[in-house]
């Protein structure tokens, strides 16, 4: 269990799956979603990328590789200049795969894996993805991106029973592969993602990850990393920017909205569930945190949701 585990786990899925673009001649496609997030590769031919209207395009060519997360805006062509066509519309006119678009000419192969998020799920992810990450890949990480692009290519031909289920778990793998290219790169990543790119680090968080509920201090986080207390907290906050006593306490509060929104637990199984006695001690945390108590979240989420149902609290 790590943090990527968190917010996968907690993610809607829905809508997430893969799709194929064949385009052709003049051509041009515009990409923006505010809860989808696109690994994309482009797989033949080549193309103009152009990641936000104030951005120079720039020609990329096959096995170019891109992490675009929900809400940020891009556009491919096969020119700069050529008028643009949303993704959304053309999925919404084109059901299934590939996606056709563009006259006669040359044809540029894109594939992409897409990720429905709900934004509350994801926001520990987002707030520390730039809108578009331009991937470069090694060996290793290059050869897994492409074959489980070839595995969602050949689902897609098969499309037996549990397609969709198959297409949904294999549409996660690029979306890793990605973020695990990027914090190869210490230098590129920050916040949290950042203890994960360093050796010394990267051990705390997954055992803290895979059990929220124990009584974890900075000793023995310390212990874990192999460091004396003071190297530990202080490496901690110079590569996430905040302690690990917050940090802990920030994702308890994400597990915690995840079981508040996704079960039936009473606010006592959560409290336990994330390393709080009691749910008094659980709810002051939660107020404090979220300026609101556990139980009106839920209640306001379901509100928004339109789910009128009952929970015990």
């Amino acid at each position: 269990m790590d943090p990527i585990d968190d917010v996968l786990a907690a993610r809607s899925v829905e809508d997430s799956g893969y799709v194929s673009v064949e385009a052709r001649g003049a051509w041009g496609v515009s990409f923006r979603s505010p809860h989808t997030t696109y690994v994309m590769m482009i797989r033949s031919g080549r193309c103009w990328w152009q990641p936000g209207s104030h951005a120079e395009p720039e020609l990329i060519a096959p096995g170019n590789c891109f992490l675009v997360r929900a809400g940020a805006e891009f556009a491919l062509a096969d020119e700069p200049g050529r008028p643009l066509v949303s993704c959304e519309s053309l999925l919404a006119s084109q059901p299934g795969s590939p996606v056709r678009h563009g006259t006669e000419g040359p044809v540029t192969g894109i594939v992409s894996a897409r990720l429905a998020f709900d934004t509350g799920a994801a926001e520990p992810l987002l707030r520390v993805l730039p809108p578009v990450l331009r991937l470069d890949l090694d060996d290793s990480i290059g050869d897994a991106l492409r074959s489980t692009f070839r595995l969602l290519e050949l689902e897609r031909t098969l499309s037996g029973f549990g397609s969709g289920f198959i297409t949904s778990r294999l549409a996660d793998a690029p979306f890793v592969y990605a973020l695990r290219t990027h914090v190869s790169f210490a230098e590129n990543s920050h916040g949290w993602l950042s203890a994960l790119s360093d050796p010394r680090l990267a051990p705390a968080p997954r055992d803290l990850h895979a059990d929220l509920a124990h009584p974890w201090t900075v000793e023995e986080l310390a212990r874990r990393a192999g460091m004396s207390r003071a190297a530990f907290a202080a490496a901690f906050r110079q590569k996430t920017g905040d302690s690990p006593i917050n940090y802990l306490t920030y994702w308890r509060m994400h597990r915690a909205k995840a079981l508040l929104r996704d079960t039936e637990s009473s606010l006592r199984q959560i409290a336990l569930a994330i390393g709080y006695d009691t749910d008094a001690a659980f709810g002051r945390a939660f107020r404090r945190h979220e300026s609101i108590a556990p139980g009106a979240w839920r209640r306001r989420w379901r509100a928004s949701a339109g789910d009128s149902g009952e929970t015990a609290e």
